[in-house]
């Protein structure tokens, strides 16, 4: 039998500790401008040595003639050999986890039940009824639709109840007028009552009848039948095709429902057009989420024929070593004790800031020119001329680690002459052509809308087809490829695209 023993020995190894000013780096690098932006307030809040500067260009500080004397700072950053590392420092990650960038938290606004809720007040209902509709709201998805039967929301609601009311008629039961007790014990016995699936029927009904129009159905083909009750259309064929042919509409068999109804395929067909107007999530119009404004990190412009790459930081603080406490900084009389450790400190601190920005700034205007040198054929045509990208490529070519060009491209956006895009969109797989030249996966899906978008309706193309037509263009494709891309465009299959 082994036994087991505890001893004591010595060792010698190589680690590189932690630098926490890395990660800062690596934040910076992360953070879209509007979070940079405000990172940089909060910054120049904490440390006295830091303000905005007047001029265009940060100043280049000598910090050697400054700072007071002392051995060299353990902690200066060689950037490019972090850059090439893609920020590996090794040690361990625990110790370092707590300061990776979290992005600001969205502040909470009204959503689709709190709405309803509120218009469900104002329909001065008895207690008891509010009560049921409330919960009848709070079961509701958010595009508006029940989720569960409201035979379920009706014994959640008991079980609830149930508890309540035996707190309840305790209390009472303690009341010493006797009268008085009775009429409580009386009053709570109706107030909390149990519910029937027929008094939710009734709450929902009324439900489904506050704005927008649709919320409160128990299925997309109720929540079309409640938009096209409220706009009048009641006496029309669309809705004799939603109400008694839901799921032959879905799969598009008009000459099913034609012979049902006694209409022509081409008037179901045009009839079903119609629907078009109504929201089959008529909820996702009262949304919770904020809304996103995109400011661009990066403007590419076309000058004399060249585009041309800037950094969108005009209203980005310009940061420079304060002037009243560099002369702070110069007294050498001042660096003794606490005062030498704080001056030192937020002074190392400001010139790192300082650095870093400006290392930030040429490093996301390496990775966008190499985007635009090898992308410029989309700038020039089109998306059908988007080129692969990896990232990978991208880091090989400016001599950085690819999770540097990761963290560069992370939540960034770009405005050019094309539109404003996210860095993301310019990267993707390719496929082959006959050329020998690859193609981006987004530009064959833009190719294979466009076919879509020009063909016969009486005769749409089928996948095999798609891929016939994009061989004779020179790309090789398979016809699985081109369905899995026809989904993720929202591309129908021929057969439910074809008019009669």
């Amino acid at each position: 039998m082994s036994q087991f023993k505890l001893y004591q020995g010595q060792h010698l190894k190589q680690e590189m500790r932690i630098n926490p000013r890395l990660y800062q780096a690596m934040e910076l690098l992360y953070m879209p401008l509007l979070d940079l932006q405000q990172h940089l307030k909060t910054e120049m809040a904490e440390n006295p040595f830091l303000e905005m500067s007047e001029a265009d260009v940060v100043q280049e500080l000598e910090l050697k003639e400054e700072a007071p004397e002392e051995k060299p700072d353990e902690n200066e950053i060689d950037w490019e050999e972090i850059l090439l590392d893609g920020f590996d420092a090794g040690g361990r990650k625990q110790e370092y986890e707590h300061k990776e960038y979290i992005p600001p938290t969205a502040v909470e606004t009204p959503d689709l039940r709190d709405e309803l809720t509120r218009q469900l007040r104002m329909l001065d209902m008895p207690e008891r009824e509010l009560r049921l509709g409330e919960e009848i709201i709070g079961n509701l998805n958010d595009g508006g639709l029940l989720s569960c039967g409201l035979d379920e929301v009706v014994e959640a609601l008991n079980e609830w109840l149930s508890e309540v009311r035996a707190i309840a008629l305790d209390r009472a039961r303690e009341i010493e007028d006797e009268e008085e007790r009775a009429e409580e014990l009386a009053e709570l016995e109706t107030l909390f009552a149990d519910y029937t699936v027929e008094e939710a029927e009734e709450i929902l009904i009324e439900i489904q009848r506050l704005d927008p129009p649709g919320v409160g159905a128990r299925s997309l083909q109720e929540s079309i039948l409640i938009q096209m009750r409220q706009a009048g259309e009641v006496d029309t064929l669309a809705f004799r095709v939603v109400e008694g042919h839901f799921q032959d509409l879905v799969n598009h068999k008009w000459s099913d429902i034609a012979r049902a109804l006694d209409a022509s395929p081409r008037e179901v067909q045009e009839a079903a057009d119609t629907l078009s107007r109504f929201d089959p999530k008529p909820g996702l119009g009262i949304s919770s989420d904020p809304e996103h404004y995109v400011i661009p990190d990066l403007v590419v412009e076309k000058i004399d024929g060249e585009y041309m790459v800037f950094v969108n930081d005009t209203n980005l603080p310009r940061l420079r070593i304060s002037r009243a406490y560099r002369e702070v900084a110069r007294d050498r009389n001042k660096f003794t004790g606490e005062n030498k450790e704080f001056i030192s400190a937020k002074l190392n601190s400001a010139n790192w800031m300082i650095q870093a920005i400006e290392q930030r700034r040429q490093t996301m205007l390496k990775v966008m020119n190499f985007i635009v040198d090898r992308q410029r054929e989309f700038f020039e045509k089109g998306v059908q001329y988007l080129r692969p990208l990896t990232l990978r490529e991208v880091a090989e070519h400016i001599d950085m680690h690819e999770s540097t060009v990761s963290r560069v491209t992370n939540e960034k956006f770009v405005q050019t002459p094309r539109g404003v895009y996210s860095l993301k969109f310019f990267f993707s797989s390719g496929l082959s052509t006959d050329s020998g030249e690859d193609i981006s996966a987004r530009g064959v899906k833009d190719k294979i809308r466009n076919l879509v978008d020009d063909e016969d309706e009486k005769k749409p193309l089928t996948d095999a087809a798609i891929v016939r037509l994009l061989k004779d263009d020179g790309v090789q494709i398979a016809r699985r490829t081109v369905a899995k891309y026809r989904d993720q465009l929202g591309i129908l299959p021929a057969r439910m695209r074809k008019r009669v």
